[in-house]
């Protein structure tokens, strides 16, 4: 099984796992050794599908500002996690590739094999949710027809990304592409940086 036939069992699993409750503060019980990348991907996407119920909660019309205050914090904090668990993944891949010989030639990628494993994750989220509503039996047929169309450019779209990550990948390990990885250097959660919270000190 290759690695993002790997992932997408793990996003999967993860997805199914949380809507057993569907409930954002269910306790996340990872299967996979810690420390893993098995363990970290289920980590990824089990943040990813926390954080896709919290935006639908936050735009609930009616919620209260205070609770909605509340639940921004808590996705300002996911969103951090989740970086933090990008650069995480894609530090296992600079190690898995550290002895690589780089090629004359090689070429740098527009994005690291984990933020393209983000968006795996992310897509995982929108095929399962897309199929809910395919499912549903109280729409029109035009919806059911829409979301059915839709489902399947996802799905498409999944194939095509797992295909070129694969591709991505492979030119890693063969020295025709190679990793530089730049910390995304978030400045908004950070006292230092954030001219808001530095400036009341």
């Amino acid at each position: 099984m290759n690695f993002t036939d790997t992932s997408n069992r793990i996003f999967n699993e993860s997805i199914r796992e949380y809507h057993k409750t569907d409930c954002v503060d269910t306790p996340i019980h990872n299967p996979y050794p810690l420390k893993s990348i098995e363990y970290y991907l289920y980590l990824k996407n089990w943040i990813d599908t926390v954080q896709w119920h919290f935006e639908d909660i936050i735009r609930d019309p009616n919620i209260d500002p205070a609770e909605a205050l509340v639940l921004k914090r808590r996705i300002d904090k996911s969103n951090q996690d989740r970086t933090d668990l990008v650069e995480l993944i894609d530090s296992y891949f600079l190690d898995k590739y550290k002895e690589v010989r780089i090629q004359p030639g090689a070429t740098i990628n527009t994005e690291s094999p984990a933020w393209a494993i983000d968006r795996l994750s992310i897509l995982a989220l929108k095929i399962y949710h897309m199929q809910q509503e395919v499912n549903r039996t109280d729409t029109t047929p035009e919806h059911h027809a829409q979301c059915e169309t839709k489902l399947n450019i996802l799905l498409e779209q999944q194939k095509d990304l797992s295909s070129a990550i694969e591709q991505l990948l492979e030119d890693i390990a063969a020295g025709r592409k190679y990793m530089k990885v730049y910390k995304q250097m978030k400045m908004y959660n950070d006292p230092a940086l954030n001219p808001v919270l530095y400036g009341k000190k």
